[in-house]
C-alpha cells in the first residue's frame, strides 16, 4: 500500500497537480484529534491525539506532518474519518474540522521526516473558516 502511495505522489509531482487553490509555506505546530470507538470508565468516548507541525496551507485545506500514522493501534487517516485540528495561529489556537484526503510517507523529502496527511477543511463554523482563510490571504495564498 505504501508503495502505491508513493508511486501517486510521484505521479503528482511529474503530471501535475490538481489541486486547485493556491498553497502556501507555513510551519505551524497543531495537535490532530480524533475520538476513538472505545469508551473511557466514565462514559465518555476517549479521544486520540497526536502532535506535529504543517508543511503547507491553502484556503480549502492544509499539509500535516506527524511522526507517525497508527497512534493508539488507530490508522489516523480512513474511509468517513473526522479529524479536528488545533491549529496554532500567531493570535491564537483555532480549532477546525478536517477531512483527510490521502496521505504518504515523507521518504523523498530534503527536510521533513514522517508521514504528511493531506486534509481538506470539513464542516466548519463560518467565522472560523473566515478567519482561517485571511491568515492564508496574509501569508500569500
Amino acid at each position: 500500500m505504501e508503495f502505491a502511495r508513493s508511486i501517486a505522489s510521484r505521479l503528482r509531482q511529474y503530471a501535475g497537480d490538481r489541486r486547485h487553490a493556491k498553497r502556501v509555506k507555513a510551519r505551524l505546530n497543531f495537535t490532530l484529534s480524533l475520538v476513538g470507538p472505545a469508551l473511557s470508565s466514565n462514559g465518555a468516548k476517549r479521544v486520540i491525539s497526536i502532535e506535529g507541525h504543517t508543511l503547507d496551507l491553502s484556503s480549502t485545506g492544509l499539509a500535516l506532518i506527524v511522526p507517525t500514522i497508527i497512534v493508539n493501534e488507530h490508522h489516523l487517516v480512513g474511509e468517513n474519518r473526522n479529524m479536528f485540528v488545533r491549529l496554532e495561529l500567531p493570535d491564537g489556537p483555532l480549532e477546525i474540522n478536517v477531512v483527510p484526503i490521502r496521505y504518504e510517507r515523507m521518504e523523498d523529502h530534503p527536510t521533513e521526516t514522517g508521514y504528511l496527511i493531506g486534509v481538506k477543511l470539513g464542516n466548519v463554523e463560518p467565522k472560523v473558516r473566515v478567519r482561517f482563510s485571511e491568515y492564508v490571504q496574509e501569508l500569500g495564498g
